[in-house]
């Protein structure tokens, strides 16, 4: 799709005061992404020659939470003149002199309209030759929404704001989505011409198509068949909604292109992340930002994967992982946490309770249930015993344990870092190691255990231990 002298301009200035936020209501995120954000995506994708993002309040905030994302959208101040009407006229006079094509107005709290909606309507105002187009959409209930009061012969006369329209005006369920198209000489035009003289006190932007009629200049409107591209976010209930529909739709994309989603009431899936076909995705899983994974991996149940890479055919079940590459026919979980920087290479393997961070883990290796694995290089073929430790922290800095292929540790060891154990090393149940292992070595650390007779029955004595113990001696 290519801008054909296309300018757009995303509304984005307001506080949002509904909201009761600290966040400018345009950054609060859904699917991966802030709602202004959705907004850029899909303006980036219409292929517009001009990307224009009026900000106002928290300005600084806004423009440094979009700026790296979308470096092709020019950020433009509103003043202090309130409006949409406003808002458009500072970014039109923003663009070239030269531009001559049309101008696409977005508001940055409705994410929902997607790239084929938009291109439709613009097309359908390019059809029509008309000097501006209104989206809109008939609804049950358009409580505050403005009207679009048509004419009698069925066209655009012009759009009644919620706290300026009469009682017979409010009645009309065609509500202004608040999306539009304009030529940009039709806006240069009658822009100045348009006041405050409304309930709000502010210059409107639904101005401009009543001023159109008066001079006797066609306003078309395009009314959308799926009223959920028009829903706009104003506080917390809304975003919950607004959330879950786009969820949904991208839930149902995923589906169409292979994937098994076995719930998609519980699963979660960002719009950045990207899934192969005949991945299987069981209930209660989040697969957020740009996390990747490839065809037959299952993951889940009462899985969270943010940033992940997943490889070909691995499992993945009830773990919660960041910035994790999990390889082809590896197994993860359950009740696994992968903390930034862990690696598992191909059929390996971290079982239940076990935390890693920071680690390199071979092709083939397992760390299979209560172990800590941090800031470590372990090898291939290596099996750490259950509750193996790296203690890679000594109160001051981190450092690093290195663990040779074929390495098999008894349980409970400590590896005390800076360490290494050789390849094909092995080390002894409760071990605690503080030096390098050579390789094929045994690593021990044990003392002879002495048993102190009738230590209980002395120093317990009225316990019920030392009754058992006092029971046995008699029997014996």
């Amino acid at each position: 799709m290519t801008g054909n002298h296309l300018a757009i301009i995303v509304l984005a200035a307001g506080q949002g005061t509904r909201m009761r936020s600290r966040l400018p209501k345009v950054l609060h995120p859904i699917g991966g992404r802030p709602l202004v954000g959705h907004v850029l995506t899909t303006a980036t994708r219409l292929g517009a020659d001009h990307i224009e993002v009026v900000v106002r309040h928290e300005r600084d905030q806004v423009v440094a939470a979009l700026e790296k994302d979308y470096p092709t959208a020019v950020f433009i101040d509103q003043d202090d003149v309130p409006g949409t009407g406003r808002a458009v006229q500072v970014a039109v006079d923003a663009l070239p002199a030269d531009f001559d094509g049309d101008v696409l107005v977005l508001s940055g709290d409705c994410p929902l309209a997607d790239a084929d909606t938009l291109g439709s309507f613009l097309d359908a105002h390019r059809a029509a030759q008309a000097e501006a187009t209104l989206m809109t959409a008939v609804v049950e209930d358009p409580t505050g929404y403005g009207r679009v009061i048509r004419d009698a012969d069925g066209g655009v006369d012009r759009v009644v704001e919620q706290k300026d329209a009469t009682t017979e005006e409010a009645a009309v369920s065609e509500i202004n989505a608040g999306m539009y198209v304009f030529r940009v000489s039709t806006l240069r035009k009658y822009l100045p011409s348009v006041g405050v003289d409304n309930a709000q006190g502010e210059m409107y932007l639904t101005d401009v198509p009543g001023l159109l009629r008066r001079d006797g200049s066609r306003v078309a409107a395009s009314v959308v068949s799926d009223v959920t591209v028009t829903y706009g976010v104003n506080d917390r209930a809304q975003l919950a909604e607004v959330g879950r529909l786009l969820n949904r739709r991208i839930v149902r994309r995923w589906q169409l292109e292979g994937v098994t989603v076995i719930d998609p009431a519980t699963t979660w899936i960002d719009d950045d992340a990207t899934l192969a076909p005949d991945v299987t995705i069981l209930p209660n899983t989040h697969i957020l930002r740009a996390t990747t994974i490839a065809e037959g991996a299952i993951i889940g149940p009462d899985t969270t994967l943010v940033d992940c890479e997943v490889g070909e055919d691995a499992i993945v079940r009830r773990t919660d992982a960041t910035l994790a590459v999990i390889g082809a026919e590896a197994t993860v979980g359950p009740f696994s946490f992968l903390r930034p920087g862990t690696v598992l290479g191909a059929r390996g393997k971290i079982g239940a309770y076990v935390e890693t961070k920071n680690a390199e883990i071979g092709e083939g290796s397992k760390v299979p249930h209560l172990s800590y694995v941090g800031d470590a290089t372990i090898g291939r073929g290596v099996n750490l015993g259950a509750s193996t430790i790296t203690a890679n922290y000594d109160d001051v800095n981190k450092h690093r344990t290195v663990v040779e292929d074929e390495v098999h540790t008894g349980s409970h060891t400590t590896l005390v870092a800076p360490v290494r154990l050789g390849a094909g090393a092995k080390t002894g149940a409760g071990a605690v190691v503080r030096k390098d292992v050579p390789a094929g070595s045994l690593a021990m650390s044990v003392a002879p255990q002495r048993n102190i007779e009738g230590w209980v029955e002395k120093n317990r004595a009225g316990t019920g231990a030392a009754d058992a113990a006092a029971r046995t001696r008699v029997a014996e």
